[in-house]
């Protein structure tokens, strides 16, 4: 799926069908619904879920808790804002 195509599903009622639980996360963030991306992303294992766990709290306002996360996803905290590391998530982590 293009980025361009994610962001058009923003105006559905639910994710693209067959979406990960970490597109579903930035999905759910991207709708404005920051407590039901963190708990799709909070319980999930791995780099990727450590990624996205880490934008959400950067998101929050935590950075504390994203410097966190961003370790455990072997990254940097970002440089570029908050949306553009949302728009670079959904591209790599839609293989686009």
């Amino acid at each position: 799926m293009t980025l361009s195509a994610f962001l058009e599903s923003l105006s559905q009622a639910m994710p693209p069908a067959g979406s990960s639980p970490y597109l579903a996360s930035l999905w759910w963030d991207g709708k404005g619904n920051w407590q039901k991306a963190h708990d799709i992303i909070e319980h999930l294992d791995g780099d990727t879920a450590a990624w996205v766990h880490a934008y959400l709290h950067r998101k929050e306002g935590d950075r504390g808790n994203a410097r966190y996360w961003y370790s455990r996803a072997g990254q940097p905290m970002p440089e570029v804002s908050l949306e553009q590391e949302w728009k670079d998530m959904v591209t790599v982590l839609s293989g686009r």
